[in-house]
C-alpha cells in the first residue's frame, strides 16, 4: 500500500510524495514509509473496527430471531402434546352417550369445543389470561373425568386472585396432561391427581402430582415420554422468561411425580 502511494503521488500529483513531512521527500525513505504505514494501520483498524461491530450487530440480530422462531416451533410442538387419541376417545364417550340420550351429551360437547378453541386460536401469542388458561385445564379435566369414570379422583383447588394475570399458554396444560397421561392412563384402579394454584402477588405458585406408573415397563416408558414434553417446556420458559420470573422443580416422592412451578404472572 505504502508503494502504490507513494508511485500514484509521484507521477500523478507531485515528486515531493510527502507536502506535510518536515522536509521535500521524492524518495521512499525510512522515514515516509513508518509514517505512512501508520496511517494506513489506522484505517484498517477503523475499518475492521466498523466491520466487527456490524458483524455482531448481525449476529446479535440472528440469534435473537433464531430463539423466537424457536420458541414459535416449541409452542407449535407443544399444542401437539394434547394427545390426539384423548379427543379421538372423547369423541367416543360423546357417542356413547348420544346413543344413550344423555343429557351430558351437549355439555361434553361444549366443553370439548371451548378446549379445541382454545388450543387453536387462543394460545398464538407469548402471553395468554391466566383466566383462560385455567379455563382450559377445568374443561380438560371435565373430559378426562368422563373417559376414566369413577377410577379417577381429581383434587384440584384454585386460591388467589387470577384476574389481570397472564402466563404463557399451555405452560400448566402440558404438566396437566403429563399427569393424565401417565398417570390415570398407565395406573390400574383408581387413580387420584392433586392439583394446586396458589396466586400470590405477581407469581403463580403451581404444584400437581400424581402417581407414578405400577409396572416397571410403564416405567420406563414415562420416563421417555414425559422427560421429551417436560425438556420442551423447561426451553419454553427459558426462552420466554427471565432467570428469576421462574422456578421449576420436578422430583419423584413416595412412588409420586410431583412438579412445582412458581412462574410470573404480572
Amino acid at each position: 500500500m505504502v508503494i502504490i502511494k507513494f508511485n500514484l503521488t509521484y507521477y500523478l500529483v507531485s515528486t515531493n510524495v510527502w507536502p506535510e513531512g518536515p522536509e521535500p521527500t521524492t524518495k521512499l525513505t525510512l522515514n515516509y514509509t513508518i509514517d505512512m504505514m501508520i496511517g494506513e494501520l489506522y484505517v484498517v483498524t477503523f475499518a475492521t473496527a466498523i466491520k466487527v461491530t456490524l458483524d455482531f450487530l448481525n449476529e446479535h440480530r440472528r440469534v435473537a430471531n433464531l430463539e423466537k422462531a424457536q420458541l414459535e416451533t416449541e409452542l407449535l410442538f407443544l399444542k401437539t402434546q394434547i394427545s390426539p387419541h384423548f379427543f379421538f376417545n372423547t369423541l367416543n364417550n360423546i357417542y356413547s352417550l348420544a346413543v344413550e340420550n344423555s343429557k351430558k351429551t351437549p355439555k361434553i360437547i361444549l366443553k370439548l369445543s371451548e378446549l379445541m378453541r382454545y388450543l387453536l386460536y387462543d394460545t398464538k401469542g407469548k402471553r395468554q389470561s391466566l383466566q383462560k388458561e385455567i379455563l382450559c385445564i377445568q374443561n380438560y379435566i371435565d373430559l378426562e373425568r368422563i373417559r376414566h369414570n369413577d377410577q379417577l379422583e381429581v383434587d384440584m383447588s384454585i386460591s388467589g386472585d387470577i384476574e389481570n394475570k397472564k402466563i404463557a399458554p399451555i405452560i400448566l396444560l402440558t404438566f396437566i396432561e403429563n399427569a393424565f397421561k401417565h398417570g390415570a392412563k398407565k395406573n390400574i384402579g383408581n387413580v387420584k391427581i392433586n392439583i394446586d394454584l396458589t396466586i400470590k402477588k405477581d407469581f403463580l405458585y403451581f404444584t400437581i402430582s400424581n402417581p407414578m406408573p405400577l409396572k416397571t415397563l410403564h416405567k420406563e416408558r414415562f420416563n421417555r415420554s414425559s422427560g421429551i414434553g417436560l425438556e420442551n417446556v423447561k426451553k419454553r420458559l427459558a426462552l420466554g422468561y427471565n432467570k428469576n420470573d421462574y422456578k421449576l422443580i420436578i422430583n419423584n416422592k413416595n412412588d409420586l411425580f410431583v412438579v412445582n412451578l412458581k412462574i410470573k404472572v404480572s
